[in-house]
């Protein structure tokens, strides 16, 4: 077993679900992301299922991965949407997502997306900031329609994460303090053409701990109580999201537990609970697949040369962060350590240090975990076309993103005259 329950060995060869990562690469080529429908479903369905008679909207966190296809899965479940730009929720559109429990966070909307967003008649505007209340009502206004806000509260709450996706303390750039926040609603006036109908509030992505959601789920608390007090009728809590997975030894809580806590925090209130998953929806739900091109023996160090780089996977040069690197075919054979490194021009260029392999040129490696801000955040530096994407459903591999080629990147580059 390999601690993802989808991707398991049989005979000392890595599948997904009833499929071989080899015949995959054999298919599709490599690198390439692969993806677990059922891995997918069934994180969906423990959240669905944990919150039991709960009122509650689940609003996937798209900019976790946004490929339509997987939009499309989730939305058929019945899940809801969390975005950050206009072009998170084309793509919500594009896959059948339903604008009614669409939620629009993010410090930076402009007036465009936010008028496509009024058009598509969203669930609500998560506003961070008071200068984007005023320009949201003014837009309102002029478009002749009524904007449902909730105010992104910053509950100034230590996370304990990675500080570059650490969100809720009072020196990031995200949410509005608390206090700000209650003059705010208590001036709703102000806003003619705004609905206050939520509190929200998130402190940042892969914790590990049920303590910070707790401390901040009881500081929108306390405010939701003084705000009721003003009259103001909020109709739902979001509470962020941010649930950590298993990369290598972490023990985040369960999803069952998460939610568990999280109900028992609210349920002296009767608002509709709203939490925004993403990286323990799809992040133990994908791989990506890469081959071993070359293996370069030095004095210091070893090196496998393989064909994904960090344009394909940010995460490790980005945040330092460890995802296990699996062999598709298993051997008894003697181990070395090496340094699994891609072929961009830049030493931070690496995918995973000093993991204990035994490998041959031609070899197939699984990165493990990387179904979340994976292909998310990929790039085409060093003019390297992005990677395939299969979506493994049983027996049958769906490719969900054709490989970009060369022509695609230079499409809508022109000569000077």
């Amino acid at each position: 077993m390999t601690g993802f329950p989808e991707f398991i060995y049989r005979n000392d060869e890595l599948f997904v679900e009833s499929v071989t990562l080899k015949q995959i690469a054999e298919e599709v080529g490599t690198p390439c992301y692969v993806y677990s429908r059922n891995a997918l479903t069934r994180a969906y369905q423990e959240f669905d299922s944990a919150f039991s008679d709960r009122d509650h909207l689940i609003c996937y966190a798209v900019k976790a991965n946004s490929n339509i296809a997987i939009l499309n899965l989730l939305a058929r479940l019945g899940c809801g949407f969390d975005i950050v730009s206009g072009g998170e929720l084309q793509r919500v559109i594009k896959a059948g997502g339903d604008p009614l429990k669409t939620v629009f966070s993010g410090v930076g909307k402009t007036l465009e997306e936010m008028r496509m967003a009024l058009d598509a008649g969203i669930l609500c505007f998560n506003v961070e900031s008071e200068a984007e209340l005023v320009a949201l009502n003014q837009l309102a206004h002029s478009m002749g329609k009524i904007a449902p806000v909730s105010l992104r509260v910053n509950p100034d709450v230590d996370a304990k994460t990675h500080p570059y996706i650490s969100t809720g303390l009072k020196e990031n750039k995200f949410g509005i303090p608390s206090d700000q926040a209650m003059k705010i609603y208590q001036s709703a006036h102000a806003y003619p053409h705004i609905r206050f109908s939520g509190l929200d509030c998130h402190i940042g992505s892969q914790l590990t701990e049920l303590t910070p959601f707790m401390q901040a789920s009881n500081k929108l608390l306390d405010l939701l109580q003084t705000v009721q007090s003003q009259g103001v009728a909020i109709t739902h809590l979001d509470l962020g999201g941010g649930l950590g997975i298993r990369y290598r030894n972490e023990s985040p809580p369960s999803i069952k537990d998460y939610v568990s806590a999280l109900c028992t925090c609210t349920q002296a209130v009767s608002q509709k609970i709203l939490i925004e998953p993403g990286r323990s929806l799809i992040g133990n739900a994908g791989i990506l697949l890469t081959r071993v091109e070359y293996l370069k023996h030095t004095p210091a160090r070893n090196f496998a040369i393989v064909d994904a780089a960090m344009n394909d996977l940010m995460r490790p040069a980005l945040y330092d962060a460890y995802h296990e690197i699996m062999p598709v075919l298993r051997s008894a054979q003697p181990t070395s350590s090496y340094q699994i490194v891609g072929p961009v021009c830049e030493t931070g260029d690496f995918l995973g240090h000093d993991r204990s392999l035994h490998l041959a040129q031609g070899d197939l490696l699984a990165v493990m975990s990387a179904g979340a801000y994976g292909m998310s955040m990929s790039s085409n530096y060093n003019t390297r076309p992005r990677a395939a994407e299969v979506m493994i459903d049983a027996t049958t591999i769906h490719l969900i993103r054709e490989r970009e080629t060369l022509a695609h990147l230079m499409d809508s580059e022109c000569l000077l005259p």
